[in-house]
């Protein structure tokens, strides 16, 4: 991997003479992108050309996906630039500036096939990180299944207890426990600032199913879960507000849903989530949110960048406090 990193640095550096006189061709680079970053993550790059204009979005390991800064072809590589913002504290907590930074990564292609560098400059001014990653073109989007035509296989319990059976804890400071029926998540937090708390999946991976359940969240509260592993239905209180892809069950910053059916807070609310050849239908409370909408591409805090592989149900835990209960998948049957 080492080698592969000193490789890729050369992408980093200004493009040389004869790569400046050569003819830039973005069609290679054309596309959805699923990244895997040295060093463990998922992230995603869609690159497109409308009226002979390159745009680019970009999803980075966590948050949203979002549109780059910029996005330019020169020779035989690709480079997108984003901005970050960064606020300057003193040793008391205070914020005593705020100013932007920007990140670079270049890369190169061939085929389907992607590799590529991110260089991000010291917050303080002083020095550069480098950050290999590589990357494979997403498959085209199967058309949107006949759902009425879909056979699911027998219910499995996903909470059957004692303990967290059938789950593993992924991280540090763990909040989640399993009680009277419920998968509870204690995340209490201090006056001021935040800790992270552990997420949790289960141990068993699933290809295309049906998941229901019912979820509580505090005042405030956030959690997320997450289908395959790589794409989050936002689990949050966002009772009275306006539909948003950071609202309750919608796909986080991807698909907002069509319209709001969330209940207030610290009230259980009943989830029915289908995902089937790559497409999600979201019944909330009873009312259809996002009804067989295609998922181009995993979601920030994705367990790996793939979207063809098998993965587990995924909680998120690192915000709030959260509870659950009556977790049950039925598998689709082939």
């Amino acid at each position: 991997m080492r080698n592969w990193s000193v490789a890729v640095l050369a992408l980093t550096l200004a493009g040389t003479p004869h790569a400046a006189k050569a003819q830039a061709d973005p069609t290679p680079f054309l596309g959805q992108w699923a990244i895997s970053p040295e060093g463990g993550g998922a992230s995603w790059l869609e690159v497109t050309q409308e009226d002979g204009y390159l745009d680019a979005r970009l999803l980075w390991l966590g948050g949203s996906v979002s549109p780059v800064a910029s996005v330019y072809v020169s020779g035989d590589v690709l480079t997108v630039t984003r901005r970050q913002h960064v606020q300057r504290r003193n040793a008391e907590g205070q914020v005593v500036r705020e100013h932007d930074f920007t990140e670079t990564y270049r890369m190169s292609v061939q085929g389907d096939t992607m590799r590529g560098a991110r260089v991000q400059p010291g917050h303080n001014g002083l020095g550069e990180s480098l950050q290999a990653f590589t990357g494979v073109r997403e498959p085209a989007m199967p058309p949107a299944p006949d759902l009425s035509k879909v056979t699911f296989g027998d219910p499995v319990n996903l909470l059957p207890g004692p303990g967290l059976d059938g789950w593993s804890v992924m991280g540090e400071n763990n909040g989640w426990r399993f009680e009277d029926g419920l998968l509870i998540n204690d995340a209490a937090q201090p006056e001021h600032g935040h800790v992270r708390y552990a997420n949790i999946r289960t141990n068993a991976e699933f290809e295309d199913f049906n998941l229901t359940l019912r979820v509580k969240v505090p005042p405030k509260g956030n959690s997320g879960i997450y289908l395959r592993g790589i794409y989050e239905v936002q689990v949050m209180d966002s009772y009275g507000m306006e539909t948003d892809t950071h609202h309750m069950g919608g796909i986080y910053s991807r698909i907002a849903p069509s319209v709001a059916a969330e209940r207030p807070a610290d009230t259980w609310q009943d989830m029915d989530i289908t995902l089937v050849d790559r497409h999600v239908t979201v019944k909330l409370n009873g009312t259809v949110i996002l009804d067989n909408q295609p998922l181009f591409g995993c979601t920030g805090g994705a367990l790996w960048a793939d979207v063809t592989r098998p993965g587990p149900i995924y909680l998120q835990g690192d915000h709030t406090s959260v509870t659950y209960r009556d977790v049950v998948l039925r598998p689709v049957v082939k």
